[in-house]
């Protein structure tokens, strides 16, 4: 078994017309053994900024720190918030630092840049960025939200839309992967509010 399916994750990323929504499990295991039904993999770094790790838990959480140690730097020194392809530029870089003993983790970023455009993209643990205009997947179900998404998506959808599509996405891929679950956490963000919800999936 890979370290990177040792805790099991899920994360989907998705773009809407001036939105995008972001979206995770809630399962933290070790192997094949429950351990929590509430993990957070998906932190907000700014208003229309997020971040999504999957990976081994422990290199998720102290990523996420040193992210937004970062950010809070960035944000002292330039006095505003940085803008998502920015913040892309950094977590590659910070991970491509530790190439030699990596972060165990695959970050999914998506924000809002100028003009409320949405920004997502994904990177391997040593931050080789892919970017996508549609939808970016990541973790250990990775394979059947690619399949989900590929026949669900569509451009130019409504917040709300969105919510369903990536939700529906979601829920079906990881009932096929034993090493993520227990329900979902989904965040929509627009330009003018953030929606966060909380799936009921199947509790096995």
């Amino acid at each position: 078994m890979s370290i990177f399916e040792y805790n099991g994750s899920a994360l989907v990323a998705m773009v809407g017309k001036n939105c995008f929504a972001i979206a995770s499990d809630r399962r933290l295991g070790v192997q094949l053994q429950t351990i929590a039904t509430d993990f957070q993999r998906i932190f907000k770094i700014h208003d229309k900024l997020y971040i999504g790790l999957s990976g081994l838990a422990t290199d998720v959480q102290t990523l996420y720190q040193r992210l937004a140690f970062r950010h809070k730097l960035y944000q002292l020194r330039e006095e505003r918030d940085m803008k998502p392809e920015t913040f892309a530029s950094l977590v590659s870089a910070l991970l491509y630092e530790k190439r030699f003993g990596p972060y165990f983790c695959q970050p999914v970023i998506a924000g809002l840049g100028d003009d409320n455009v949405p920004f997502i993209c994904t990177m391997d643990c040593l931050g080789a960025k892919e970017l996508a205009k549609d939808f970016v997947v990541s973790g250990t179900a990775s394979e059947s939200l690619y399949g989900a998404c590929e026949s669900m998506y569509k451009p130019n959808m409504e917040p709300e839309e969105l919510f369903e599509t990536i939700s529906q996405a979601l829920l079906s891929s990881i009932d096929r992967d034993c090493l993520s679950g227990w329900g979902g956490h989904v965040f929509v963000v627009t330009p003018t509010e953030v929606q966060e919800r909380t799936l009921k999936g199947r509790m096995d």
